[in-house]
């Protein structure tokens, strides 16, 4: 690998050797944050004044805040081991998490529209540019799926983005759905890797679960078809032809899920909660099926179960598995996590059966969430501005 040298390594600060450590800090801390201020606000507590109203700002961050954050930092850690090329590290690594950070105050900053829009989409760019020029590099065409949806987050962002300038919510709406199964295109393409790659680990087993290529491939023309009718405006409003796309991606999912499954994962925390993760993939596209056949009558409730269920709860997940061998640990999470797991699958049940019908759903949503991410924080945290414990300079 063409990497830094240990000396070189060493010098720098630990929370700027890789991407993970600032951004999965930051993401989630945000996280925790984010969701606070969003339920204060609704119950009354907090006053928000973002640009284009709290509901603008509420959609655009927890995809292109958080979300993209942890993506990053995923990323930006895992092109270094895919392609053997030095990632991100020092001042660059810390410039660019100073352009993520701004991205989040300039919301609540009087300055004209272009700005926020140029700060949001600097970051968006930059991401690009660091994480496709080594995929490009080393010629790695299996990974440059990646690249191409990770360009085309961009561009939901640019809609998404223009959407709270003309004060269009239709936009708006449009621009975060697209990107909402961008992301799970994405959790497809890394899910499908790591799970099975994982759960083999985690239990000790003699081999993983077939990869079957076919499936990601279907899975990522699925989902990115999804995304652009959604972001032409054909997803807005219930369409029956669109539901056998909604249901082949459900059964899709759920077929790899199948295929992935042992019964000793519910005894490994780090595993169970990747597979339940994952599994709200499929139960939101049956929803939005169901939704367009008239079965369902708020699409929120799915995309709410895509969004906390299965890009939270990947999220967290992987943050747990991920930060601990990435810090040179033992691949066992403190027992706290399990509670972390189960209180973010937890808010994600209230908030799309009980939200719906009650606002104390949406307040134990809430809650659940940021209880979650609190414990994370309270155990890893310390993880991500500490030198690696095997004394590795990564």
């Amino acid at each position: 690998m063409q990497l830094l040298d240990r000396g070189a390594a060493l010098a720098i600060a630990p929370i700027w050797r890789l991407g993970f450590r600032p951004f999965f800090l930051g993401g989630a801390l945000f996280a925790l944050i984010a969701v606070a201020l969003w339920g204060a606000a609704l119950a009354g507590h907090a006053s928000l004044q973002p640009h284009g109203g709290l509901l603008a700002w509420h959609r655009h961050e927890m995809l292109f805040g958080f979300g993209l954050a942890i993506i990053a930092g995923f990323l930006l850690t895992a092109v270094q081991t895919w392609t053997g090329q030095p990632s991100l590290s020092g001042r660059p690594l810390a410039a660019l998490f100073a352009v993520w950070a701004a991205g989040r105050l300039v919301w609540f900053v009087p300055l004209p529209w272009a700005v926020l829009a140029l700060v949001e989409l600097a970051f968006a760019v930059a991401l690009v540019l660091a994480f496709g020029r080594l995929i490009v590099k080393a010629r790695q065409k299996h990974n440059a799926p990646i690249v191409v949806v990770l360009g085309l987050l961009g561009a939901c962002q640019a809609l998404a983005l223009y959407g709270v300038g003309q004060a269009d919510d239709d936009l708006q709406r449009r621009g975060t759905l697209a990107a909402l199964w961008l992301v799970a295109a994405l959790m497809g393409i890394i899910g499908g890797r790591v799970i099975p790659f994982f759960t083999q680990r985690g239990l000790g087993l003699a081999s993983q679960a077939p990869a079957k290529p076919w499936l990601m491939w279907s899975l990522l023309g699925g989902s990115l078809a999804i995304a652009v009718l959604t972001a032409a405006g054909f997803n807005q409003r219930p369409l029956p032809l669109l539901a056998p796309l909604f249901l082949l991606v459900a059964t899709l999912h759920g077929l790899r899920l199948r295929l992935w499954y042992h019964a000793d994962i519910w005894r490994v925390p780090l595993l169970w909660s990747l597979h339940l993760a994952y599994a709200w993939m499929a139960l939101a596209a049956l929803g939005m099926a169901a939704w367009h056949l008239g079965l369902l009558q708020q699409p929120s409730l799915a995309s709410h179960a895509l969004a906390v269920g299965a890009m939270g709860g990947l999220i967290l997940a992987m943050l747990a598995r991920v930060s601990l061998g990435h810090t040179g640990r033992p691949l066992t999470p403190p027992r706290a996590m399990a509670w972390a797991f189960a209180l973010l699958h937890g808010a994600t049940l209230c908030r799309v059966l009980l939200a719906g019908i009650s606002v104390y759903g949406l307040w134990l949503a809430a809650a659940g969430w940021c209880l979650a991410f609190a414990i994370f924080l309270r155990h890893y945290a310390p993880m991500f501005w500490r030198a690696r414990v095997d004394g590795h300079p990564g």
